[in-house]
Order: structure tokens, then sequence, then C-alpha cells
């Protein structure tokens, strides 16, 4: 179905739970109110025209990508995330899986990398639905409604994750509502969504929800920054038990458009972020609730606030930490966030080494500057209110020269910097703030002024940040610049 369609079905219904105050933004297709308007979404996301252009595919690129040849992500990552190509596939010995890798072979395996982790491979589903819900990441949400079908669970049960959470279990419930929370207002947590939280888990189950939830968030911005397609072979699989399509039904098995139960039809779902008109009815439009960011003088109030903050959970000291790492464990005293995240050394290897990675100057022609990734890494971490990510960003901008007054223009004032970088700095930032916020006109924008490599990696590097900021201020790690 085509975007007007899909918006003229968002127009007839109600939703009551989304808040006035909220600013209204301008998306590139409609956040779809209902679940039959989702369904229409996810089967139209197949033929989603690509953003980036990609270089002519020759024989020695062939041979190298083997049978990832035909795969425009794989493509990308291949011409433009050089990085990623040199660092392959993370692999540890402890477990022999892949690092942070949450797949799972059955239905009752939990797909964990660590020991230590305890989360089922399915409710950590559930909780990427419900971020990928909030994000409109139409790409996320059909794999994730493929794994859930896998994994048992009915049509009905998941048109209930968006729009009835009455029908699950109180710590389901509160899980769904951080992960919504963390996902899309960070800037909000504080320590009773902790308590809230501590009275169905443990901390460690918390950190390992925290990890998950921000690895979700990093895949979505992904996904939605370069345009990724919904995959063309992508099925729903709420079929009979005998795996036909439901009776009366002439649609093919591939189709994501399968019935929806009298129950579900026009409920009004309570993850997306809509928008509503003054009849209270949703536009199709999202919405985002970050406020104008401070002025210098708060700004530097809140940061001696952060510097003096307990974390919330626990941080490894840094001998336990290096012992937990093995090889993994970067150079130097560790930062605070990898003492951390060295709770699951399996897990959080693959992207921890991206960040680390990602902090060092390029070798490579195109790629974005040091100064670039530091001014990216503060107009990110400040839209999300990341207080010991911006003390990091600080850190480094000084380091590289920038005076107290050029970072604190990072925040209100892009006019002495070049088209090429405020367009960059425009798309990370509506990054940050949602990834309903990114145009294809954004896109092209970017691609105006920059090489489709540059625009490619800012949208890798801001992945990154992402995550970082969610782990870091889920924690409350006090803001030392480390």
């Amino acid at each position: 179905m085509k975007r007007n369609v899909l918006l003229t079905q968002c127009l007839g219904l109600v939703f009551l739970a989304c808040p006035v105050e909220a600013e209204v933004i301008t998306t590139p297709r409609p956040i779809p109110a209902t679940r039959p308007a989702m369904k229409e979404l996810l089967e139209d996301m197949k033929v989603r025209p690509y953003r980036f252009p990609l270089p002519e595919l020759t024989a020695e690129d062939r041979e190298n990508l083997g049978d990832r040849a035909d795969s425009y992500e794989s493509r990308l990552k291949y011409h433009y995330l050089p990085y990623q190509e040199e660092r392959g596939p993370a692999t540890s010995s402890r477990s022999g899986s892949t690092a942070g890798s949450e797949r799972s072979t059955s239905r009752s395996s939990r797909g964990n990398s660590d020991e230590n982790m305890t989360l089922s491979y399915p409710f950590k589903t559930m909780l990427f639905w419900v971020v990928s819900r909030t994000n409109n990441c139409q790409y996320c949400l059909g794999h994730q409604e493929q794994k859930l079908a896998a994994t048992g669970m009915t049509e009905d049960q998941v048109a209930a994750l968006d729009a009835d959470w009455s029908q699950y279990s109180p710590a389901e419930q509160t899980a769904f509502a951080y992960a919504r929370k963390l996902t899309y207002e960070p800037h909000l947590l504080n320590d009773q969504d902790f308590e809230a939280l501590r009275e169905h888990y443990s901390d460690l189950q918390i950190l390992e929800m925290t990890m998950s939830i921000a690895r979700n968030n990093a895949t979505n911005r992904w996904k939605e920054g370069t345009g990724i397609p919904q995959s063309s072979s992508g099925i729903r699989f709420f079929a009979a038990a005998d795996g036909t399509v439901p009776s009366g039904s002439a649609l093919p098995i591939e189709s994501y458009l399968t019935p929806t139960s009298q129950e579900f039809q026009n409920v009004i779902s309570q993850v997306a972020p809509l928008h509503l008109d003054k009849s209270g009815q949703p536009t199709g439009r999202g919405v985002h609730h970050r406020p104008d960011l401070e002025a210098p003088s708060v700004l530097r109030e809140k940061l001696l606030a952060a510097k003096e903050r307990s974390p919330r959970l626990s941080v490894m000291d840094e001998e336990a930490a290096r012992t937990a790492l093995g090889e993994y464990a970067p150079e130097g005293e560790l930062p605070l966030w990898v003492r951390l995240v060295a709770t699951f050394p399996n897990a959080s290897q693959r992207r921890m080494e991206a960040i680390l990675q990602l902090d060092k100057p390029a070798e490579v022609e195109g790629d974005l500057t040091p100064l670039m990734k530091a001014q990216v890494r503060w107009i990110v971490a400040r839209q999300d209110r990341a207080w010991y990510v911006v003390a990091q960003a600080e850190k480094r901008l000084k380091e590289l020269g920038q005076a107290e007054a050029e970072i604190e223009a990072l925040d209100h004032n892009w006019e002495e910097f070049s088209d090429a970088d405020r367009s960059l700095f425009t798309f990370a930032q509506k990054q940050a703030m949602t990834p309903i916020a990114v145009t294809d006109a954004d896109a092209a924008h970017a691609l105006e002024t920059n090489s489709p490599r540059s625009v490619v990696q800012l949208i890798d590097f801001v992945t990154g940040c992402v995550y970082l900021n969610r782990v870091t201020e889920a924690a409350n790690l006090p803001a030392i610049g480390d």
C-alpha cells in the first residue's frame, strides 16, 4: 500500500495517550497507528528506494563478497566501512558464539553469549520489537515479528504487545515501559525507573536488558539511517498450525498482510509516538519530546552535578574487568563504561571494539576526521543528555584544540561551519533525537556536499554513540571525562 493510503488509514482513528506538548516532526513516511496499517507499511517497505549510491560491482568485489554480493547492506559496509571488513566477525573462545549474538537455534534456547545472562531470547526479542515500534524502524519490526512467530507467539499476543500490555505480566510491562523510555526519552530516566525494575529483576538482568535495548537502538539507527529496504522474502507466518495460510486468505505466505483479529483491528498503538490533531486523531506524523538544549551556564551546572553522582549499576574494578575481557581489553586505563559492560564480555565485545575503533584517526581518504567525530559525539550526547559521554566529548574536543566557546557553539550556532559539516551535524542530531526525524531529503542534502562513504560512516558512528549514551546514562556513570 502506498504512503498516502496509510496516512488516510491513520486519520480515522483515536489515540488518547500522546502528550499534546510534544513537538511535531515531518517524517519520511507516516507512522502507522494500528496493526493492519503497520502490516501494510511492512509490506510497502520491501520496495523502499535505496538512499545511497553504490560503485559498480567489479569481478574482484564479487569474489571478495561471495554470497553477499547481491546484498545492498553488505555492499554498503564493504565499500564504505572498511574498518568493519578489517575487523571481521567478532568471535570469542569463551562460549564459541558470535559476540553480542542473541540468535537462538530453538524456541527454548536462551541464545545468550555469556553464562551469567538469564533473560530469555523471546523476552529480549519482545523488547527489540518495542524499541523498533517506538523508532518506526520497519526493517527491524519485520524481522522481530518473524522471530516472535518462530518462538510460538500468536498474532494476538504480538498485537497486544503494541496495544494492550495488560495481557502481559507486571514484570513484562515494567520492562516494556523501560525499553520505550530508554529508547525515546533517555533524558528522563530516574531512580524510580530502577526501583520499579528491581521489583522484578536483578541488577545483572537490568544491565543485560539495558545493553540489549541499547544495541537495538543502534541497529534501528543503522537500518533507518541508511534506508535498508524490508527483506523482499520476509514473511510473517502467523499461519495455521499446519503451516498453511489462514482459511479464506488468498495471500501468499511471503506476505506481511496476514489477517488481524477483530479485537485489534482498530486499536491504536500505545508504543508508537503518534501526533494527534485537534480532534484527538492520529495524523501519521511523529513527535519528539526532547527539550531545547540548556544554556552554557546551566550546562556547566549539569556537568558538575553529574560528576558527583553514583552509579546505579555495579562497575567492575580494573583488574576484574581486564580478566573478564582477556585479550580484548584495550590498552591503557579502562574507561568506566568498558568496566561496566565487561560484566558481559562476550555480548559487549563487538560493540566495545567498534566504539574504540571509531575513536581512532582513520587512514582512508574520505573518512570522518577526528574533530568531526568528537563534534558529532558531543551533538548526539547533548540530545540524549548523556552526561558521562558529554564529558568525554568535551575532553576530546579540548585535546583537539577546541576552546570552550567553540564547543558550546555546537549546541546553538553552526553558522561558522561549512554546508558539508552542517548537513552531517543535522543528520546526526536527528538520528540522535529519533530515527523518525530523519528524511530522505536529509540524506540527499548530506550527499550533495559529502561523499557517500562519509555519510555512511557518520551513520555508523552515530550508532556507537547512541549505544554508549544509553548504557552510561542508564547506569548513571559519573561524568568524569575518563
